[in-house]
């Protein structure tokens, strides 16, 4: 008896270690990709693997862009990802978003699973029934890294996703039924207006391949997608419908082209098709993207996922995933704040995104078709927002492929009439999307910190010839007078500051590059945005061509005043390459500081935000906007004044009240990644105030413990010493056990890896 109580016991202790072990989180299982779904996060939370070409997701909703008397809708902006939390209705699963962008497009090539009376009008979400789309709860909902499954309630249908880099794979289980439809729709797409498809073309190969492509006009002017779609069983019958007149018809209806005829082709097309299934029977579906052709497409297909597995297609996204994500290993002083770290680290890594075939082919910015050589091509490039913090940890954290973007950015200046690198770009298009020419930024932050092999000459010939062209955005004028003039070009003092930053930036790679000359124009240039500077009046100010200052001026003001989303209070300090300077112009260290102080303690007015349809309540502290770029740096510039130890006050503040785990966590749109690449950043306990510079500012980090593990194969651990949600103070910081004198760190020093601590008190 006495040796059966003791084995028994020494199984529970067994069968308690395991159980112990079950519930022990993996940074993988901490990511929710719900978390900025609501509201104006704009992220999507379906599935796709790092960086990947392929984001397979729902579309929540069908919002036109324009309303019936033809006025903008404004409530297309909620669905720049496809998704809103608040939505229970399901129109289909579709393969291209952005994450977290301020600007809708792509929602490319929606499929949809139906049982019963075929029905190809989407319908609307506030009427059951009334077309294709289902009802669904959230609470069958799941979302993981890789993987998305929600239950469609109107057919009983169990819809499930994964994808690899460049194909999406779907699973939907059916009741049993006679009239089981798979719908492919080629109109519907998240920049929801009529005369977005310029063609579209669909060609049934076999009983269960089918390829095709789309041509569309939006945000991107003319935008090629091929897909090569492929059933795990026949289909019994397909067919078509097309929305638009049809009497130039060439066939001159000798053929009944709506029903199992091979090719379907017109502006605005859904096709469908049919299945018999048993209960709980499953209709597996591979369909792959390419920029190219539906020859590369199929050539995807067949590369990257040949067997119908899904759960080792499944298992091997989670897998990539995993490898990334443990690149990062904290420990925090509550779950929550685990939760919200891994989903922002998730986040950074959703763009830009893998742009060529397998075979290294890709549509350039020409149209014409390329071969990547000697690099992995990449789009998405929202430049205004991600050069602040998202490139910079690309440059600590993914170094390698990192370089791959910068020598996209380079091939799409060789392919630029333009003779300009990318300014906000995506699908071998150039938007010219908000201001500045940033890609200089990544380019210089790229090569000072020793992560690109790009010859430098090639770097400085691109970035001089993207700072010299004249009819970009009022840059002419900026060359010519030392500013931009108001009466000349909106928004006039965000781009002379942004300009003269990214001019510095140039000088950088001059001065590697040891041509004087060039660093002394550059630098000439840099010191532009004291041209805007009114001494009178103390902030940055709007200027005329005149020469003199505008007369209007409301520095609180967000609107019309030389200000792009921003106010004088905020932008007016985007001088990163020489804040010393700056804080001289306005009256010294401690003048300067009261100044933060006002920003982040006095409200907006309501008059402003009423004035302002950009602005709302999110992501406000005070003048201070977290829910926006270019304010980022600011907690951290109390490091150049006699209170540093605000930059570790605001700073955590900022990170504990601005990110939560809630589907609203993010207080305003991640950018495709910025505002997730801050919290990362800042938790760490730095952050890049000037990127094309070595430094970091250091902050308060909020993990207790992290190991950073880097591609050189060296690792860092960070100790905050004594953290609490209490000690936002540092008292000491060393590295290596020796003292880093003042409020900076190097880059070197980091990936050289070490222990660096943070004595908090």
């Amino acid at each position: 008896m006495k040796n059966f109580k003791i084995l028994s016991i020494i199984l529970l202790h067994v069968y308690g270690l395991a159980y112990a072990q079950e519930k022990v989180k993996s940074n993988y299982d901490y990511v929710n990709p719900f978390i900025g779904t609501e509201k104006m996060g704009h992220t999507y939370p379906g599935a796709t693997t790092p960086f990947g070409m392929v984001q397979l997701s729902p579309e929540t909703n069908q919002v036109p862009m324009f309303k019936e008397n033809g006025q903008y809708n404004a409530k297309t902006y909620e669905y720049c990802a496809g998704y809103q939390y608040g939505d229970s209705t399901i129109f289909g699963f579709s393969h291209t978003h952005m994450s977290g962008t301020g600007h809708s497009d792509l929602g490319d090539f929606l499929i949809m699973p139906t049982i019963g009376k075929l029905d190809l009008e989407p319908g609307t979400a506030d009427k059951p029934h009334s077309g294709y789309h289902s009802r669904f709860k959230h609470s069958s909902e799941k979302a993981q890294p890789g993987y998305y499954k929600v239950h469609l309630e109107d057919y009983n249908i169990k819809a499930e996703l994964s994808a690899s880099d460049r194909v999406g794979y779907h699973k939907y289980t059916f009741p049993e039924t006679d009239s089981a439809h798979i719908i492919l729709d080629l109109i519907s797409n998240i920049y929801n207006y009529d005369d977005k498809n310029v063609w579209t073309f669909v060609r049934v190969e076999n009983d269960s391949t089918v390829t095709g492509y789309r041509q569309t006009q939006g945000w991107g002017k003319t935008r090629y997608v091929y897909f090569a779609m492929k059933f795990s069983k026949p289909f019994s019958s397909y067919g078509h419908k097309r929305y638009e007149d049809v009497s130039y018809n060439g066939f001159y209806r000798k053929f009944d082209q709506e029903h199992n005829f091979p090719e379907m082709a017109g502006k605005k097309i859904r096709a469908y098709f049919n299945f018999d299934t048993k209960k709980g029977e499953a209709i597996e579906i591979k369909f792959a993207l390419s920029s190219v052709s539906t020859e590369g497409a199929l050539l995807n297909l067949a590369t990257e996922i040949p067997e119908w597995n899904f759960k080792q297609v499944r298992r091997e996204a989670k897998a990539k995933w995993e490898k990334e994500l443990n690149k990062i290993n904290i420990s925090t002083i509550n779950e929550d704040q685990k939760e919200i770290f891994y989903t922002a680290f998730y986040h950074t890594m959703l763009s830009p995104v893998l742009y060529e075939d397998v075979d290294g082919k890709y549509r350039g910015l020409d149209q014409n078709i390329h071969t990547s050589e000697g690099f992995t091509n990449y789009t998405v490039f929202s430049l205004w927002d991600t050069y602040r913090a998202l490139h910079p940890l690309f440059n600590l954290m993914h170094p390698q492929r990192n370089n791959d973007m910068v020598k996209s950015m380079l091939a799409h200046y060789e392919q630029s009439v333009h003779g300009m690198l990318p300014i906000w770009s995506h699908y071998a298009n150039e938007n010219w999307c908000m201001i500045g020419y940033h890609a200089v930024s990544v380019l210089a932050d790229t090569y000072i910190k020793g992560n690109t092999d790009v010859e430098l000459d090639q770097l400085i010939k691109a970035s001089t010839s993207t700072s010299k062209v004249k009819y970009f955005d009022g840059l002419g004028e900026y060359m010519e007078r030392g500013y931009v003039p108001e009466d000349k070009s909106g928004a006039s003092v965000s781009k002379t500051l942004e300009y003269a930053y990214n001019d510095w930036c140039i000088a950088q790679l001059a001065n590697a590059a040891g041509e004087k000359e060039l660093e002394k124009e550059y630098l000439q240039r840099a010191k532009y945005y004291q041209n805007v500077f009114d001494k009178e009046s103390n902030y940055m100010r709007p200027k005329l061509s005149s020469g003199e200052w505008r007369k209007e001026f409301d520095p609180l003001d967000t609107h019309g005043q030389g200000f792009i989303e921003g106010n004088a209070w905020n932008y007016g300090l985007y001088v990163p390459h020489n804040i010393p300077k700056m804080i001289e112009m306005m009256g010294g260290k401690d003048a300067f500081s009261d100044h933060l102080d006002k920003i982040f303690e006095t409200p907006i007015e309501d008059k402003y935000i009423e004035k302002n349809e950009d602005i709302t309540r999110d992501g406000i502290i005070g003048n201070y906007v977290h829910g926006n770029e270019p304010g980022h740096h600011i907690p951290y510039l109390y490091n150049w004044t006699n209170h540093p130890e605000k930059t570790q006050e605001r700073v955590r503040m900022i990170c504990e009240t601005m990110y939560t785990t809630d589907r609203d966590g993010l207080c305003g749109n991640d950018d495709a990644g910025q505002m997730s690449a801050w919290y990362v950043f800042s938790s760490l306990g730095f952050y890049p105030v000037l990127p094309g510079s070595t430094d970091y500012a250091l902050g308060s980090p909020l993990v207790k413990e992290a190991e950073i593990t880097f591609e050189n194969g060296k690792t860092l651990k960070i100790v905050a010493k004594k953290q609490s949600e209490k000690r936002v103070h540092v008292k000491k910081v060393t590295l290596n056990g020796i003292d880093i004198k003042g409020h900076s760190i190097s880059h070197f020093d980091l990936i050289n890896g070490g222990e660096l601590i943070f004595e908090m008190k």
